[in-house]
């Protein structure tokens, strides 16, 4: 029996909303579709460059830590030289010679002298990845931090040195509750803080609307994800830019440094093989080692001006419990660069290195 035509008529009519719904579904899925691969392609080239940039400034970051480090061991040897020769002329001249340089400067360099060789010694055996990179960060704590006993960091010696600035740099002691000496070797990742996008993959749900949904949701979140990297990349290349300002400076002046080392090893080597009519040149060898220290004495105030800015109060820097200085944070999370304070010294000292560059 045919059906009504009531009925025929409905038939007809679910059938059109069934064939609207598969294409409104196949719609919605290829739209899907679509919006995640254009996601997809967004997070990747925004991730590969956020990559891409981490990788470059840790790498200026070693170069930097390690022209530091280097620089602290020339000040050991200049250190050893010079008093051995300063000890001999006084001998020899029955007399007690001063060289003449400020205490609280010839202090300073002690200081950077004594931690980085220390500190060097260690991860010369590959003791901590990424060692390098951290010193230049914290490169003021070796001269400003304490270890956990309240002991000052450049009073320790050897392992002990290391030890105390390694906790340091990973933000205190594992008993007061800081990263301890491994955290020292990573602690890179809280000075990029990169975001990181919180997608749980590139799949989405079989029903169409949901779908959809997915794949909206996906958009916002590697949108968000998208302009964080583009400021962390920002953030980045100009830590970078500071970072090459530094170790330009550095090395233009360990040059003229250089010069003042070599010409006293030069004067050890003569006096080992019994030349000691050098001697005779006690005026000479006086302002040798003074043009020295002065010289090591603007390469210490450029290594220990931090590259982020330190917390102050009254003109003195915040420390934490275990005496390392506090950083301050921006409004991303990140440490602020220190870009008055870095380019006033390295003006200063580029100013200040002409007068013993001539007479190098």
């Amino acid at each position: 029996m045919p059906l009504p035509f009531v009925l025929v008529g409905a038939a007809v009519a679910l059938a059109g909303v069934g064939t609207k719904k598969g294409y409104d579904g196949y719609q919605d899925k290829s739209e899907a579709n679509s919006i995640l691969e254009r996601s997809k392609r967004r997070y990747e080239k925004s991730s590969a460059q956020l990559e891409e940039d981490d990788t470059l400034t840790h790498e200026k970051l070693e170069e930097l830590g390690q022209l530091q480090l280097n620089i602290g061991q020339d000040f050991n040897e200049f250190q050893t030289i010079a008093e051995e020769l300063i000890s001999k002329l006084s001998k020899a001249t029955n007399s007690d010679i001063k060289i003449d340089i400020p205490k609280y400067q010839r202090k300073r360099i002690d200081k950077l002298s004594i931690g980085s060789v220390a500190y060097a010694s260690k991860i010369a055996g590959g003791a901590a990845g990424g060692a390098a990179a951290a010193y230049a960060v914290y490169g003021g704590v070796m001269a400003l931090g304490a270890a956990s006993t309240g002991t000052s960091i450049a009073a320790l010696s050897g392992a002990a040195a290391y030890n105390a600035t390694m906790a340091a740099i990973g933000g205190g002691s594992l008993a007061a509750g800081g990263l301890g000496m491994a955290g020292g070797a990573a602690i890179l990742g809280g000075v990029v803080a990169a975001p990181v996008l919180a997608v749980a993959g590139w799949a989405f749900a079989s029903h169409a609307e949901e779908a959809l949904s997915d794949a909206k949701k996906t958009r916002r979140e590697v949108s968000e994800f998208v302009e964080k990297a583009e400021t962390s990349c920002a953030y980045l290349k100009e830590t970078r830019e500071y970072v090459i300002k530094v170790t330009n400076s550095l090395e233009y002046i360990r040059s003229v440094f250089s010069v003042y080392l070599d010409d006293l090893k030069l004067v050890e080597r003569l006096m080992s093989r019994g030349q000691t009519d050098i001697l005779d040149k006690e005026e000479y060898i006086i302002q040798m080692v003074e043009n020295g220290y002065a010289v090591a004495a603007i390469l210490t105030d450029i290594i220990t001006t931090p590259l982020f800015k330190v917390k102050q109060q009254a003109g003195e820097p915040i420390l934490n419990e275990d005496g390392i200085p506090e950083f301050e944070i921006d409004s991303n999370g990140v440490k602020k660069l220190n870009k008055d304070k870095i380019t006033e010294v390295i003006g200063d000292a580029n100013n200040d290195i002409e007068k013993f560059k001539n007479v190098a």
